[in-house]
């Protein structure tokens, strides 16, 4: 979708903004390009949309080289949010979200249908929102309006420069949530620009780590963070990279340790037949709906059991069942699933596909999860289909 080929930006003081730079962005891909100020990435954002020409070099859309495309009609053609928005203060939410359709010439009910379409779906009303103005908003509603406003023309490819930078770190994470969500569903092919390795990391299908005008490293998350290709890349991505990796690393159904399970309603004679057949010191325990309840350890059952003998017709696992709440969606980020045991102090942590019951995952499983993500390749991300020129000497 966008393919940088042998790209440099010079200036006529004699510095060099992009050195040689060669990528692919495929179709759908988000991209993250991160490093420290003045490495280059905002140039090479501003150049796909023509706001900085190349020096030499050429970038391609969808195949066609941009440098023949009319600039104002390939902006039109391609969304924009900056860390200031840049909403205009004497309009409207809804006329500021339906600008580029009203410039692309639909009608204007048409164009403020769309408007209130994509206000909603960032999450603002607009039945509420839509008649007021730029200042009537808090930092982070007018990055939603901003975020609208540039997929207001359904735009193929979305450019994002710092587009969080300039809220507070807990607007910051939900509008990341809530942009996640969007990209989930819309498939744009998105560069997206940041100093922070925390949100490239959170963010990226693949992370593009710059440093002075050249890619030092262009892999997924999981392989950056696990397998710096650089000093300079291990040190950008810092001594604690290990535990950022625990954010990109998601749990799958192979990490997860299979204990004996037993229901509410087993009478403690079985549970514990079935424990001591497998050699288990204790099993997970569900409720009649198949959820997890907690867990039972086996000497509770034997002695539950033990009342067989004395013709009481013996006790049931709710009787000897303990309460365990942790528990964790399959698919959830081994952060999620180390913040859980901490919270719990818990040794283990159930874990579900829906509302269905799948294993459990305990520290050691989380381990192995961690190590198998240094070298693990983002699932969903279209490899095939992306061809990367590696940069000499980067």
């Amino acid at each position: 979708m966008i393919r940088f080929e042998h790209v440099t930006k010079s200036y006529p003081d004699g510095t060099t903004a992009v050195d040689d730079l060669s990528f692919e962005v495929a179709k759908g891909e988000l991209v993250t390009l991160v490093g420290p100020s003045g490495c280059g990435k905002t140039t090479t954002m501003k150049m796909v949309n023509r706001l900085i020409e190349p020096t030499s070099g050429r970038i391609l859309l969808d195949g066609e080289d941009i440098s023949t495309i009319d600039p104002v009609g390939l902006r039109r053609r391609i969304g924009y949010v900056i860390q200031q928005v840049g909403l205009f203060p004497h309009k409207t939410v809804l006329d500021n979200t339906a600008t580029v359709p009203h410039l692309l010439g639909r009608p204007r009910k048409e164009a403020r249908a769309r408007a209130a379409e994509l206000l909603d779906l960032v999450g603002l009303d607009p039945s509420t929102y839509g008649d007021r103005y730029p200042d009537q908003l808090s930092g982070g509603q007018r990055q939603r309006v901003g975020v609208a406003r540039a997929l207001a023309a359904d735009p193929p490819v979305l450019l994002m420069d710092e587009p969080f930078g300039a809220v507070d770190p807990v607007v910051r994470e939900h509008l990341q949530n809530e942009f996640l969500r969007l990209q989930s569903t819309l498939h744009k092919t998105v560069l997206f620009v940041t100093h922070d390795i925390e949100e490239a990391v959170r963010l990226g299908d693949r992370i593009a780590v710059y440093g002075a005008g050249r890619i030092e490293q262009f892999d997924t998350p999981a392989t950056v963070l696990g397998a710096p290709a650089t000093d300079y890349t291990a040190e950008f991505v810092g001594a604690d990279r290990g535990l950022k990796r625990l954010s990109v690393t998601p749990v799958e159904t192979g990490d997860l340790e299979q204990p004996p399970v037993v229901h509410l309603d087993d009478t403690a004679a079985s549970a514990a037949g079935r424990l001591r057949a497998d050699g288990a010191p204790w099993a997970v325990v569900l409720d009649g709906d198949g959820s997890p309840y907690g867990w039972v350890p086996a000497e509770a059952l034997a002695e539950g059991s033990g009342a067989l003998t004395k013709g009481s017709g013996g006790s049931t696992v709710r009787e000897h069942a303990r309460r365990m709440d942790a528990r964790l969606p399959l698919g959830a980020p081994l952060r999620q699933a180390l913040s859980a045991m901490l919270q719990h102090d818990a040794g283990w942590i159930a874990v579900l596909d829906g509302d269905r019951y799948v294993g459990v995952l305990t520290p050691a499983r989380l381990h192995t999860a961690l190590r198998r993500s240094t070298t693990a390749d983002a699932a969903n991300v279209p490899r095939g289909k992306v061809t990367v020129d590696t940069v000499p000497d980067a």
